[in-house]
């Protein structure tokens, strides 16, 4: 269930990522995939981190015109990094998610962009305002995501067990 329950966001992730991606350019900040793998790496830990960051990459690598295996590498170690503060820190409060959120779009960013550059690839010239725009955007849709998906079991328990009104 538990995978079915992965494999499921990374596909809605991945379709709304590229979706919204080519329709407009208002969303060119946010990596809803990355959002997902962090989730997931906070919520089910490192392996699964490790496991998504790399499916996903994948997939979005092939989906995109650059270089297939960057992206993948980036969010598969973003994914075992934010699994790993997952299991060593409680994360379930607001500021903390975002913190982490956060950190982890600048590190994907730091990977992503660093590998591009050393490779000789493309050059970035002078993108921390992008990038801190990007890890903000991301931080607050990923802390937003996060409290409305793990509300929606109780919610929807809730509305199950109220009786009906006439």
């Amino acid at each position: 269930m538990r995978l079915a329950r992965t494999v499921a966001a990374l596909a809605a992730a991945l379709a709304v990522q590229t979706t919204i991606g080519t329709v407009t350019q208002a969303t060119a900040g946010i990596d809803f995939v990355l959002i997902v793998v962090v989730y997931l790496a906070l919520t089910a830990g490192p392996t699964t981190g490790v496991v998504s960051g790399t499916v996903a990459g994948l997939v979005q690598d092939a989906l995109s015109t650059g270089i297939m295996g960057i992206g993948a590498l980036a969010k598969t170690i973003v994914g075992f990094a934010a699994g790993r503060f997952g299991t060593q820190f409680i994360l379930t409060a607001a500021l903390p998610r975002f913190v982490i959120f956060f950190c982890a779009t600048v590190l994907h960013a730091a990977i992503f962009m660093g590998l591009y550059t050393l490779l000789g690839l493309r050059e970035f010239p002078s993108p921390y305002a992008t990038v801190a725009g990007q890890a903000v955007g991301n931080a607050v849709i990923g802390v937003v995501g996060a409290q409305v998906f793990e509300a929606l079991p109780g919610f929807l328990a809730r509305r199950r067990e109220r009786p009906l009104r006439r």
